[in-house]
């Protein structure tokens, strides 16, 4: 199951640290952001914490466990999502960010995936560039395309197929800066997106079938989709105006999202545990480009390459598929219990603030 990041020995020590430095301030903006994604109601809309909240941790786990799923793009080349398109319009930019860090985090961590001195690289790359592209240009479309649900799926498609190549050209800039090998930084970069322009039309195809998936039985919980409705237009005194927006029924307002939830987790288990035993084994883009141009030459083994979990299998259990959908399983579920647990802390802190807030106005 060849997901593979960046790995430690691609980038030198400097280049690493900074990107580190990167990655720590953009996760410190997305945790402010993410308290007003996830921390209050906005309006009549209704997109609030207590809606969004649940579903943040589930992205986090469907993301880890699509990515197991590696696809083939090319002669001996395979890809994986990466994610950050689809986290954002689902869930929304900051909390999208904080979505791919915490992937990343139990990759790295648990499955010896991506350096640990790489982790700033990754995150900067996978986990930042990719929200920050794919959400502007999605917002973008959104603006100028017909408010329908099928605008949002064009929206998506567009956004995550640009995100990847956008991803692969960081990562080369990254590389032209602290890359530990002498190679042609244009060679790198035409290689790199190349193979990944290809990746991102997979990359496109999930997230937009996905997105169109929770829109057409949730479309309240999907951050992207907010203002999805055109306003009944009156005509009053022979012009036309906006009728005032109808009440939600009390029970609309208040649907639990508790069967996405489930239907969402029993997705990502089946995905991790079961589906991903047949994804493709050829290398990665990235594993692919670095093999070819020789930019592995300094690549260093693992930290973590002692792990239990090491290489999404789980140690001392021989058989093939049953260690892998168990790497698979645990990986969903610490996953969603991470990601759960951290976005109900930043949930939690959001309602102290506003609390804190309304006391310090009522004095």
């Amino acid at each position: 199951m060849p997901v593979v990041h960046v790995p430690d020995g691609f980038i030198n020590a400097p280049v690493s640290a900074a990107a580190g430095v990167v990655a720590a301030g953009a996760v410190a903006v997305a945790l402010r952001g993410a308290r007003r994604e996830l921390g209050g109601t906005s309006g009549a809309e209704g997109h609030g914490g207590e809606r969004t909240a649940p579903l943040a941790g589930l992205v986090a786990a469907f993301v880890f466990a699509v990515q197991m799923l590696n696809f083939p793009v090319a002669a001996g080349t395979s890809g994986h999502l990466l994610g950050g398109a689809l986290a954002a319009i689902l869930v929304g930019p900051y909390t999208g960010v904080l979505c791919i860090a915490v992937v990343l985090l139990m990759q790295g961590v648990l499955f010896a995936d991506g350096g640990l001195t790489a982790l700033g690289v990754n995150v900067t790359v996978m986990g930042v560039v990719t929200v920050v592209v794919a959400y502007a240009l999605f917002r973008g479309l959104v603006l100028v395309l017909p408010r329908t649900r099928r605008s949002v799926t064009v929206a998506s498609f567009v956004a995550a197929l640009v995100s990847v190549p956008a991803a692969a050209t960081a990562f080369t800039a990254i590389y032209a800066l602290g890359g530990t090998t002498d190679v042609p930084i244009g060679k790198v970069l035409t290689a790199m997106v190349g193979v990944h322009v290809l990746i991102g039309v997979g990359e496109a195809v999930i997230t937009m079938l996905t997105v169109g998936a929770v829109i057409a039985v949730r479309p309240d919980l999907v951050h992207g989709a907010r203002g999805l409705t055109t306003p009944l237009k009156l005509r009053v005194g022979g012009e036309l105006v906006d009728a005032a927006p109808a009440a939600r029924p009390a029970a609309a307002a208040a649907r639990s999202p508790r069967r996405l939830w489930i239907a969402g987790v029993v997705t990502a288990l089946v995905l991790a545990g079961f589906v991903s035993f047949y994804a493709s084994g050829s290398p990665d883009g990235l594993e692919k480009v670095a093999a070819d141009k020789g930019i592995d030459a300094q690549a260093k083994p693992h930290a973590a390459a002692d792990s239990p979990l090491a290489d999404y299998g789980v140690k001392d259990v021989s058989d093939a598929r049953l260690s892998g959908g168990l790497a698979g399983v645990i990986g969903v579920g610490a996953t969603l219990a991470v990601g759960t647990g951290a976005f109900w802390v930043v949930r939690r802190r959001r309602t102290a603030d506003r609390t804190a807030a309304s006391a310090s106005e009522t004095v």
